[in-house]
């Protein structure tokens, strides 16, 4: 790990900081930004995380994608935890913290909308940014594109009955626009621009070549990452300053749920035997949302300015941040985790390998 890399948390911790300082003195300039936009699809940052995933992407040989089924038991618990286990935890923490705890010092006419933006948070697994996370904390990214694909075919069908059961809506207003034009733009054209540089580069210069192109780019998705905070935080700047108490408390359950699902999803593919690079983004992307199709989401069924809205843009500002620490708890505890496996599991998986 470069020393770059390594001191990552301080250059997140600087990003934001500077994007929220940013926001404050420029709010004109961060609100041209904000408005480009296709489908409450924000074109800048989606640049950025091209710049920060087509490096993942480029790594994956389509003609290893066939081993996915040997993971089969990761692939099983970031399912059961994307979409049993987090809209519902997410529902009751709402309940918990925003309905009772909280109440006292929020507006009591958004109480039900801050809810229902959470809700809506967590009822879509993330699917750019999970590249990222994947990535650093090493995690087999055959199996990370498998999972992301198909979370994304769920969501299509999934997204809005499960929203409309917990909301206790009969009609769910989807933004399809929104949907389709995120999937498209962070998984299809990313892969097929990664593949063809993979492609290229191989025919040129073979691994050696393409392992010096990995090792060039690393950097340069690192940077497009904390560029994306800057400009998240900026976005977002005059509000934090405005009203922090009730974005601090909004935050309180979104945190929560993003640990909980990750060491749950983490403990249950140790549990199963699973590895640990499948374990890893296995707990990213079972605790990670998908933020574009909340925000977009809650701004159609609830308004611009409604709570359900400002719910789902503090799951956008934390979502960086948090899900760096639990890539730093994902690699630090990776001896624990290899160590917990059962002999015998351990022995079928190194035979599955061979």
């Amino acid at each position: 790990m470069s020393t770059f890399e390594r001191y990552l948390t301080v250059w997140v911790a600087v990003c934001i900081a500077l994007g929220i300082a940013l926001g404050h003195v420029f709010p004109g300039v961060f609100q041209a930004i904000g408005s480009a936009e296709i489908a409450k699809v924000n074109l800048p940052v989606a640049l950025l995380i091209w710049l920060m995933i087509i490096p993942m992407l480029v790594k994956i040989d389509f003609a290893a994608l066939s081993k996915v089924k040997e993971h089969w038991r990761g692939i099983g618990v970031t399912l059961f935890i994307n979409w049993a286990v987090k809209p519902f935890s997410m529902a009751l923490l709402g309940w918990i913290f925003i309905g009772w705890l909280f109440r006292p010092y929020l507006p009591e006419d958004q109480i039900n909308s801050y809810i229902a933006g959470l809700i809506l948070l967590a009822a879509a697994p993330c699917t750019a940014m999970v590249f990222v996370w994947s990535n650093l904390c090493r995690g087999e990214p055959h199996f990370t594109l498998s999972q992301v694909a198909l979370n994304d075919v769920i969501m299509v069908f999934a997204f809005a009955p499960l929203v409309g059961l917990l909301l206790g809506l009969s009609a769910i207003t989807v933004p399809w626009e929104t949907l389709l034009l995120s999937v498209v733009l962070y998984i299809v054209i990313p892969v097929i621009l990664a593949q063809f540089l993979r492609r290229a580069v191989l025919a040129r210069g073979g691994e050696a070549v393409l392992n010096r192109l990995l090792s060039q780019l690393q950097p340069l998705s690192l940077m497009a990452l904390l560029s994306t905070l800057v400009l998240l935080f900026g976005f977002q700047g005059e509000q934090i300053l405005s009203q922090p108490l009730i974005i601090a408390m909004l935050a309180v359950p979104i945190l929560i749920q993003v640990y909980f699902n990750s060491g749950l999803a983490y403990l249950l593919n140790r549990s199963t035997g699973e590895t640990h690079n499948v374990a890893g983004p296995s707990a990213l992307i079972g605790a990670s949302n998908f933020f574009e199709l909340a925000v977009a989401a809650a701004i159609s069924l609830f308004g611009f300015d409604s709570g359900a809205a400002l719910a789902t843009v503090v799951g956008v500002l934390i979502e960086v941040p948090v899900m760096l620490s639990v890539v730093k708890i994902v690699n630090a505890s990776r001896n624990w985790y290899d160590a917990g496996i059962p002999p015998g599991k351990r022995i079928a998986l190194e035979q599955t390998k061979a």
